[in-house]
């Protein structure tokens, strides 16, 4: 084969940020603080500011490889880690708070962290861990003298007394692309958390493609909003998109409530914007008791889990907001399709459109999809078959780090890796996730899916939030059992609900029965936890049954 005759460049996370200040220097980034304020920078700032960072890291002995933890909220300080700690060689390890105590003891030792920087809201959580982490040299929290507290933390140190004893400017080192670049754990709702380790070339290759208009639009005329936690998934790599464009951006700190994402979206002339449903439901709520409407409606991006129908109708006629969904994994960087409408859609109806915006979007560039059945059987892209949906590129894992035994059941024979998720993809190729394949119902040899359930029990006027789950029967195997979270002060009864599913769906997936919570249990990253309810609905029989 005749090798072409280019310049071979690495694909390296410091190019991202020292671009963005080369070129987009004077753009704003906006954080909501931990200590309060609203804080104002620029893209210089960031950069000078994350080779502060790395000279610091290399003061403290930390080596390439060496992985550095963060449990921190979307502010300035954890953007300039994301390049800094990177950048130097070493690997950021964004460790999720919301996990559950042992989750956390688990991945800080599995990761063999080194140092961990961590907000001052973080310092309570992780007092009572530090003789339990094996590897952990000391802490360094995220603020100044003025608001440092007092700690138990053994080698504590003030993040800005460790800057400012360094330098602005960095030669940013130049080693393999593929050298380890971010490590990210699963939520671990169905056993222990497994790490996505991502590299520069993987990193920005991804950064490449969800900045395409197809994908998530980022572009140097944008603000954008990730509502989505910088320690999930690296903020579906929004910022490093935003740092690579040139877009403004607006970091929302610890509060993601309805009135504080509708100041910030609104003061700050957001124009897209990325969260789990959770996060929008709580604005949609906020907007309607207040009467509070956008001046420039932005892009609503929603990811993370399904959203209902009713959620996207309202923010579309209610309040002016084009909606899109997204879709990925923590292994696959994570964004794997988007719901962009490709142009001969937009002449349809406007039904039409919303049956296609209500599913999860085509795959974006770099990203190869299909559907296996039971036996691995490849299936077709008719919008009627249903299977498990498999993917393989450039920025999804093939192996997970330091777990031969998840690595083992992960992946198909031809390398392809198995999502989990029950799907069907359309003859355009947008895909429809049907369930996760451990929820998905089976009655009576035939699947009822629980996301669908969940998405039309929404649309009744006085339910917040809905979920499905399987409850055994003797005849059927499993039954629908529908939970519900009432809106506001109202007060469905279950015939009410039962009677408007009624004609919208099968009559088999009629659900058994209904019953009413005050609060849904939510997963660390914001999603329903189904594991959960089956736990507390574990003693329940259907009156069916």
């Amino acid at each position: 084969m005749l090798r072409g005759q280019m310049m071979d460049r690495p694909l390296l996370i410091s190019s991202l940020i020292k671009y963005a200040a080369d070129y987009q220097g004077d753009v704003e980034v906006v954080s909501r603080t931990v200590e309060g304020p609203i804080h104002r920078y620029t893209y210089s700032d960031c950069h000078r500011r994350a080779c502060r960072v790395a000279g610091a890291l290399r003061r403290l002995g930390v080596e390439p490889g060496d992985r550095i933890a963060t449990l921190a909220w979307n502010g300035y300080r954890h953007l300039e880690l994301y390049f800094g700690v990177s950048g130097m060689g070493a690997v950021l390890h964004t460790v999720n708070p919301r996990l559950f105590a042992d989750q956390i003891e688990y991945i800080v030792n599995h990761a063999e962290d080194k140092y961990v920087f961590l907000d001052v809201t973080f310092v309570p959580l992780l007092e009572p861990f530090a003789e339990m982490f094996t590897s952990v040299r000391g802490y360094v929290v995220m603020t100044d003298r003025a608001n440092m507290p007092e700690t138990t933390l053994p080698n504590a140190l003030v993040y800005e007394e460790l800057l400012s004893a360094e330098k602005d400017d960095h030669d940013w080192p130049e080693f393999d692309e593929n050298a380890a670049a971010s490590l990210c754990y699963t939520s671990g709702t169905t056993s222990r958390p497994k790490g996505a380790l991502y590299s520069h070339r993987s990193t920005v290759l991804h950064t490449y493609s969800i900045c395409l208009v197809e994908a998530l639009g980022l572009s140097s005329g944008h603000a954008v909003l990730p509502a989505v936690p910088m320690f999930h998934a690296n903020a579906w790599g929004i910022p490093y998109g935003c740092a690579l464009t040139g877009s403004k951006l607006v970091l929302p700190g610890q509060h993601y409530d309805g009135e504080s994402m509708f100041d910030l979206l609104e003061n700050e002339g957001v124009t897209i914007t990325a969260g789990v449903p959770t996060i929008w439901q709580m604005l949609i709520e906020h907007m309607r008791a207040t009467g509070k409407s956008f001046s420039r409606p932005p892009l609503v991006l929603i990811g993370g889990a399904a959203a209902p129908l009713s959620m996207i109708r309202a923010f579309e006629e209610e309040f002016g907001c084009d909606t899109r969904h997204a879709w990925g994994m923590t292994e696959m960087s994570p964004v794997g399709t988007s719901g962009h409408l490709k142009p001969r859609l937009l002449g349809l109806p406007k039904e039409e459109q919303y049956a296609y915006k209500a599913k999860q979007g085509h795959a974006i560039y770099g990203v190869d999809l299909k559907i296996v059945d039971d036996d691995g059987k490849e299936l077709p892209h008719d919008g009627e078959a249903f299977g498990e949906l498999l993917v393989r590129g450039s920025w999804i894992i093939d192996s997970y780090f330091k777990d031969e035994d998840a690595t083992a059941a992960a992946f198909d024979d031809e390398g392809w890796f198995r999502t989990g998720d029950v799907t069907t993809i359309d003859p355009d190729g947008y895909i429809h996730i049907v369930d996760r394949s451990k929820d998905v119902i089976k009655s009576g040899g035939e699947w009822i899916s629980s996301i669908d359930l969940e998405n039309i029990a929404t649309g009744h006027p006085d339910v917040a939030q809905a979920a499905v789950i399987g409850i055994a029967h003797p005849k059927w195997g499993e039954r629908p059992l529908l939970i519900v979270v009432a809106a506001g002060d109202r007060q469905p009864t279950r015939d009410e609900i039962l009677t408007f599913l009624d004609g919208k769906i099968a009559k088999w997936w009629m659900p058994d029965d209904v019953q009413f919570v005050d609060a849904l249990p939510l997963t660390a990253t914001g999603k329903i936890s189904k594991l959960q309810l089956r736990e507390m609905f574990k003693d329940y029989a259907l009156p069916t049954a």
